[in-house]
């Protein structure tokens, strides 16, 4: 008995040896189809500003605040013509708020009286679009003697971007290029095995570029002592640069 035993747990160590020993077999990838996808970026230095310059005005008499903003926004248009001439401007954002003073508790059973206005907050903003980054901080100090810097954002202009397209779709391609091969090496298949049945560029859906600009941050009040015609220091800006991005998922069918 103890000999029938000793065999028959010989035989089990055996098997097991063999089966360990025996190379595993690939899945049959005859006909099998591949999703890939692939990703490509190239990065450029940025070549245009989009900067928000802003006026506001507070006084009791909504047409004196008034004036004055149109006022100061004129000499605000007039600066920035003379010290970029072929800057792209475009006014927006008038508005007209009243100020109230603040809500006092009443005694019980009285009604709160009508709201009156104690002043008029006027204001408006001016955009500014120009590719002349050197002389950008000269500029916005010269409009800093009358206006407030309220945005600045850097990005590239349309020309660049349209230029930067073609090398943007090779990189993109050529990342697809490389992942198929990958993955046809990891499957024990040749290239040129693989036919390449669908490209999608875009297929992930995240070709919505964020657009430069968007509604202006709300604006602080200026002070009433200030002085508009104040030298003001040039600020310090550094453009920066842009990475566009792109994505592609192609069908690989392997024969």
């Amino acid at each position: 008995m103890t000999v029938m035993k000793t065999i028959a747990a010989a035989a089990a160590a055996s098997f097991a040896l063999a089966a360990h020993a025996a190379p595993l077999e690939s899945l049959p990838t005859s006909g099998t189809l591949v999703v890939v996808p692939a990703f490509g970026e190239v990065k450029h230095a940025n070549d245009q500003a989009v900067a928000t310059l802003a006026i506001e005005e507070q006084d009791k008499d909504k047409a004196a605040a008034a004036s004055r903003v149109n006022l100061k926004m004129k000499q605000g248009l007039d600066i920035v013509k003379k010290e970029d001439p072929s800057a792209s401007l475009k006014t927006q954002g008038y508005y007209t708020y009243p100020v109230y003073p603040e809500d006092r508790p009443m005694p019980n059973g009285q009604s709160s009286k009508p709201r009156v206005p104690t002043a008029w907050r006027v204001g408006q903003y001016l955009e500014v679009t120009t590719t002349n980054l050197e002389k950008l901080p000269k500029t916005v100090a010269a409009a800093q003697k009358i206006l407030t810097l309220n945005g600045l954002q850097f990005g590239l202009t349309p020309e660049t971007t349209r230029q930067l397209d073609d090398q943007r779709i090779a990189a993109t391609y050529k990342n697809l290029n490389e992942r198929i091969n990958s993955i046809a090496g990891a499957m024990g298949r040749k290239v040129s095995d693989a036919v390449l049945d669908t490209i999608d560029f875009e297929g992930s859906g995240n070709y919505a570029q964020e657009r430069m600009g968007g509604a202006p941050a709300p604006m602080m009040m200026r002070s009433a002592k200030m002085m508009d015609s104040a030298e003001v220091s040039e600020p310090s800006f550094e453009p920066g640069e842009t990475t566009l991005q792109m994505n592609v998922v192609g069908k690989v069918r392997f024969k």
